[in-house]
């Protein structure tokens, strides 16, 4: 795995040490898969971390943005979120409909005790991190 030049707004931080205990780790696990994933694209050479509607969030410059968070009104799931008129959470149904929970077209739900199936999320998150250079392909490239 290579490694790449990560842009972390310190404000990020400020939201992952301000989840509750129970939480934190899984967002951070989370966190990692985001970045471990990233790192195995090939010519990627930066990601951005920031703050996008207060949540963490990962850019790049040919990608689609992915936010996480947990949110308190639904205390026992968090997820990872999508751009909903992109074709990546309609594309991840039809690749992974027996391993992921899907909200909508916007989201990727695991639920509090969920093991993440880490191989499967990064090809999610690789498709989303270079939605502009696969998104004309069948499957994004999944």
């Amino acid at each position: 795995m290579k490694d790449i030049h990560i842009i972390t707004d310190p404000a990020v931080e400020v939201v992952f040490i301000n989840y509750p205990d129970f939480i934190r780790d899984k967002m951070l696990d989370l966190r990692g898969v985001v970045i471990e994933a990233a790192k195995e694209i090939e010519g990627l050479t930066t990601l951005e971390e920031t703050l996008k509607w207060g949540e963490p969030s990962f850019l790049t410059k040919n990608g689609s943005t992915i936010r996480m968070d947990w949110k308190p009104k639904s205390p026992k799931q968090y997820a990872l979120y999508f751009k909903c008129t992109s074709r990546l959470v309609e594309t991840f149904k039809t690749v992974f409909h027996d391993t992921f929970v899907f909200e909508g077209k916007r989201a990727i739900v695991f639920q509090l005790d969920d093991r993440i199936p880490k191989e499967e999320l990064k090809y999610c998150i690789k498709a989303a991190l270079m939605y502009h250079k696969v998104k004309q392909l069948p499957t994004l490239g999944i």
